[in-house]
């Protein structure tokens, strides 16, 4: 018996998180009018590029202008009365400095028998008289002060309502839509415009609770968009701290640069986040049936017949290119998520596997013996089960028959482990 051997180490293998997930706007605004008028200004066109601060719409003012005329000059009336009102309330103190001075006298008069009990009473109400004007002239001041407070206010809130007229870009990016139309009339809460940035972009995605812990903030991600096969990368920005309630997943949000503004708003992505390694030996998947078409050609050529040579090496090379056509059909929709069109491959794979089997069992028996008789060497092992057969060599259970029973073997092995299902 004759043994193929491959050579193999372990290293470090990348592993990646798979998700699915669409690219997102950076930011994304629809600037709204705050107020009724018309608009006055030109429209700007979607597509258009905007800065931070451009007009989008003007407004007509209206009789707004008037109002804030009328606001500032009621503030000045009330400025032009604080003057009056401190003049007051200096007129008050000084008539009340000037009855505590009289009242004092009073009393000392009185105290030596000069003045009159009435004298005092009436030097004492005297004051009394101007510490009430003087608190009355202080509250006059106050209203003054409370007047121009409210001319002021006035005075901005016309301004708030002038400025309200001109909507302008809140960031740098692109008009989504056109700007409100010239001679349009916009209420309170119409759309102006609506504005959106693409540079940088972002990818959002969903990561199922079980893979969750592998992705961490600032890893690095590449996607593959599904318009053209355009490859980007990008670095992980936000992971969610609470999954959603019905899928039990978790957002997560990947930055790329889009200097360019190639990628839209909007696009499918294959999004591969990447996590940590681990130590494995990786093994070509064609390994498998390369050595065993290898252990195949051997076994056949070994034979004296010449033409029963060279019928075994066209019939082997026919064998592998079908393989290797329909399993490569199976890979190619499995890996496009086609579930359909996967299954529909898997079953000409399985009808060719019919074809094989038959054409195996079909052979006459004078080939099937002296097959088995250049082997005698090689002990006969009796059929295991298919779930151990597809683990391990295919030939040893099939080692006495024709090689297209073994291909076949090999063959339903690779079928059911891209079916995600035991052999």
């Amino acid at each position: 018996m004759k043994v193929v051997v491959q050579r193999s180490a372990a290293a470090p293998l990348a592993s990646a998180v798979i998700v699915r997930g669409q690219t997102t706007a950076a930011r994304q605004v629809a600037v709204k009018a705050e107020t009724s008028a018309v608009v006055v200004s030109a429209p700007l066109r979607k597509g258009a590029t905007v800065k931070a601060g451009d007009v989008l719409c003007e407004l007509d003012p209206g009789t707004r202008g008037a109002q804030q005329a009328e606001a500032q000059a009621r503030r000045n009336e009330a400025q032009s009365r604080v003057p009056e009102a401190q003049a007051r309330v200096a007129e008050a103190q000084a008539r009340l400095d000037e009855t505590l001075i009289k009242l004092n006298a009073a009393q000392k008069l009185g105290e030596g028998g000069f003045s009159s009990q009435t004298t005092l009473a009436t030097a004492e109400a005297a004051v009394a008289a101007a510490r009430a004007a003087l608190s009355s002239a202080e509250a006059g001041l106050n209203a003054a002060h409370s007047g121009i407070e409210a001319a002021e206010a006035a005075v901005a809130s016309t301004q708030a309502e002038i400025d309200r007229l001109t909507l302008t870009a809140p960031f740098e990016g692109l008009l989504e839509s056109d700007t409100a139309e010239l001679g349009s009339l916009l209420q309170t809460g119409s759309l102006c415009a609506q504005v959106i940035q693409l540079d940088p972009i972002k990818l959002v995605g969903f990561v199922p609770e079980t893979e969750v812990d592998r992705v961490s903030l600032g890893a690095q991600a590449q996607a593959r968009l599904a318009a053209g096969d355009r490859q980007i990368a990008g670095t992980v920005t936000f992971i969610s701290r609470a999954s959603d309630p019905t899928t039990r997943t978790f957002q997560v949000e990947i930055e790329v640069p889009n200097p360019d503004l190639s990628i839209r708003d909007g696009q499918t992505a294959e999004i591969a986040i990447a996590s940590a390694g681990v130590e494995a030996m990786a093994v070509a998947r064609q390994t498998r049936a390369a050595l065993m078409l290898q252990m195949l050609g051997r076994r056949w050529a070994a034979r004296k017949n010449l033409e029963a040579r060279k019928e075994a090496r066209l019939e082997i090379e026919v064998l592998a290119k079908q393989y290797e056509v329909l399993v490569g059909q199976v890979r190619a929709w499995a890996k496009k998520e086609s579930v359909r069109r996967t299954f529909a491959a898997a079953s000409r794979l399985q009808s060719h596997i019919r074809g094989w089997r038959w054409r195996a069992a079909n052979r006459s028996r004078e080939a099937r013996e002296a097959y088995a008789a250049s082997h005698q060497a090689s002990p006969a092992i009796s059929p295991r089960s298919t779930a151990d057969s597809t683990q391990s060599a295919p030939l040893a259970r099939w080692d006495g028959m024709a090689p297209p029973v073994a291909l076949t073997l090999h063959v339903a092995g690779e079928l059911s482990a891209l079916q995600g299902r035991p052999g």
